[in-house]
């Protein structure tokens, strides 16, 4: 199945739910960076964790999961277009990490930041102290003390696949009184807990959500697709030169023997540039397409 969320409702409450799956966009980012099991199975947690999450947001653009600690992993960093393609990255001590290495053993002392950068507007940051012995629990947490809606995650990868369920708490509509919504929302998460690593990444949506909810009215929508993505470009490279100077950028290209490389951290993508084309961009800009004196 391709890489996909899929939204649902519960008729009788005021909760929302997502699930994602992710298989070849989890895939793509494993392909670019030999990281280790642990690290690899955080990073999946964290896209599943952006892929729900950019379901909850109505806005174009650009949400970024960054978590930042000062031990083995000082860096797990993910974004999800409103497009729904999805790039991540992490950086790792390797001599740190143990085979079964938890995330307080991987980060400790660590925050988490949630970035919505819209197309249009302002961006916004919060941040929160990278609490909890999991991902999910850490993201629940941003949630309980921004004053968010009540908001409740579990994520899952293996290396192989990512899968992430959220539940949300909507006002109230369906439900009045506080007593009866606690109830219902302390229901549906108690039922979610039940879910084991191996269902959530093993069965499709409908026998997943029938296992957990078989006695509750739910609507199931259409998928959204999701893809890895990267926004790196020879424009955005060439911005970043044009932002030296020139005499710092023609400096630059002398002192790397001719050609400056900038490579993407995310996709391994390289662009080249020599001095005619470090020349060309300070005289008009134009940055589509290497020189002639490339070699």
């Amino acid at each position: 199945m391709p890489d996909f969320s899929q939204r649902f409702l519960f008729d009788d409450s005021d909760i929302r739910g997502e699930l994602v799956g992710l298989n070849d966009s989890y895939s793509h980012v494993l392909a670019k960076h030999s990281y280790p099991q642990p690290v690899a199975q955080l990073l999946g947690e964290l896209l599943a964790a952006a892929s729900l999450l950019i379901g909850t947001i109505k806005f174009e653009g650009l949400l970024i999961l960054q978590a930042r600690s000062s031990g083995a992993v000082p860096l797990l960093m993910v974004e999800c277009s409103s497009e729904g393609e999805l790039r991540g990255i992490a950086r790792y001590h390797a001599e740190q990490i143990g085979a079964d290495a938890s995330l307080p053993e991987l980060m400790p002392d660590g925050v988490l930041a949630m970035t919505v950068d819209p197309k249009a507007g302002q961006r916004y940051q919060g941040i929160v102290d990278l609490e909890g012995e999991t991902l999910a629990d850490c993201l629940t947490n941003y949630f309980a003390t921004s004053e968010q809606l009540p908001t409740r995650f579990w994520l899952s990868a293996d290396g192989q696949g990512a899968r992430g369920l959220l539940l949300q708490q909507l006002p109230a509509d369906r439900l009045k009184e506080a007593d009866e919504r606690e109830a219902s929302w302390q229901h549906a998460i108690a039922l979610a807990d039940t879910i084991k690593a191996e269902e959530l990444l093993g069965l499709d949506n409908e026998t997943l959500l029938h296992r957990l909810y078989h006695q509750e009215a739910l609507r199931l929508f259409e998928p959204r697709p999701l893809q890895f993505g990267c926004s790196c470009s020879r424009e955005r490279s060439s911005r970043a030169l044009i932002s030296l100077g020139q005499a710092d950028a023609e400096a630059l290209v002398q002192e790397h023997g001719g050609r400056v490389e900038i490579d993407c951290q995310f996709c391994n993508e390289r662009y080249l540039f020599d001095a005619a084309d470090v020349l060309q961009l300070f005289i008009d800009g134009s940055s589509d397409e290497p020189s002639d004196t490339r070699h």
